[in-house]
């Protein structure tokens, strides 16, 4: 399985970290690796003293595709999640200056959570619900996926003219605005609309 992540999806965002609104969306990959195990603590790693959570709307990928036209996009998934794309901002930062990829920023050992799946239907329009992080009780990040600058239909068909899709690939959608650092203790959940789909330690 592969995890294909959208940056810039959310216009506060990008006002937040000062970038570019792009004119197509920013694709890279994590590797399977990166999955932080099921019931495990998130431990920072030592190379960075900035991390930051990303809660972002998750879709599974349940069937084999290639070009996939957004009109039939919504036959390739039948499942939503919610989860954390952890970013070393200072390394992130370092790269970016000097034109460098970001995968060591973002793609190191346990820094994506993907927490529980929910059934679509059960959600009724998927463009438009929300979703939410807490940090210590206190909601930190609150999005909604109407705001999206790409729907999820639309990435789907715009990654799977790079990618083959294939059953079990997970696509981060993009993170909304209040994306901050972690530090040790801190006790993060996440949920969509009402229910609480993963709930994480720091150490």
């Amino acid at each position: 399985m592969k995890l294909i992540c959208i940056g810039r999806n959310y216009t506060e965002h990008i006002k937040e970290l000062q970038n570019e609104k792009p004119t197509d969306p920013v694709v890279f990959l994590k590797p399977d690796t990166a999955i932080l195990l099921k019931k495990q603590p998130f431990f920072i790693p030592d190379f960075s003293d900035d991390v930051h959570y990303e809660v972002e709307v998750l879709v599974k990928i349940n069937r084999v595709g290639k070009h996939i036209d957004k009109k039939f996009a919504h036959k390739y998934y039948s499942e939503i999640g919610l989860g954390i794309d952890f970013t070393a901002r200072d390394l992130q930062s370092a790269l970016k200056a000097k034109g460098l990829p970001w995968e060591k920023a973002k793609s190191f050992d346990g820094a994506a959570v993907i927490g529980n799946w929910l059934d679509k239907k059960e959600l009724g329009d998927i463009n438009d619900f929300e979703f939410s992080l807490k940090n210590n009780e206190e909601i930190v990040q609150n999005g909604n996926t109407s705001h999206m600058l790409w729907k999820i239909d639309e990435l789907i068909e715009y990654v799977s003219k790079y990618f083959t899709l294939k059953i079990g690939d997970v696509i981060f959608t993009g993170t909304p605005a209040g994306v901050g650092k972690v530090v040790a203790n801190d006790k993060l959940k996440g949920f969509i609309e009402n229910r609480e789909m993963f709930s994480i330690t720091v150490k």
